[in-house]
């Protein structure tokens, strides 16, 4: 039985080690320059850990990063509601380095307002 559990422990290290390149810290993102936009979703992904969306605005294509989907339904957000072409409202904070990420603190849909953090 311990060694069940020293082997389940082992994989559970593992895996957690192989996804953490994968998640961001917030860190990242310049919390001085908040960006306020109105642009259109050309794609959309509603997934975990984080929904994004692709939302062109003016000549620049912006991969913003939302909220985990649990808390998307939470709020009222369903995949439906961020389709392609939707017009979507952003507010949130430029990537560091990555000149076309930025972390949205909330986004409006149709005039509806919807915070993304807590």
């Amino acid at each position: 039985m311990a060694t069940l559990k020293k082997t389940s422990f082992a994989v559970l290290l593992l895996l957690s080690a192989a996804f953490a390149p994968l998640h961001h810290g917030w860190g990242d993102y310049d919390q001085t320059k908040v960006l306020d936009y109105t642009g259109i979703i050309e794609e959309s992904k509603y997934e975990n850990p984080h929904a994004t969306a692709r939302v062109k605005d003016k000549d620049k294509t912006w991969l913003v990063y939302l909220a985990p989907t649990s808390r998307m339904q939470e709020r009222g957000v369903t995949a439906s509601m961020l389709k392609k072409g939707t017009s979507l409202r952003i507010v949130g904070y430029p990537h560091k380095t990555v000149k076309t990420e930025m972390r949205a603190e909330r986004i409006f849909i149709d005039g509806t307002k919807y915070e993304m953090r807590r």
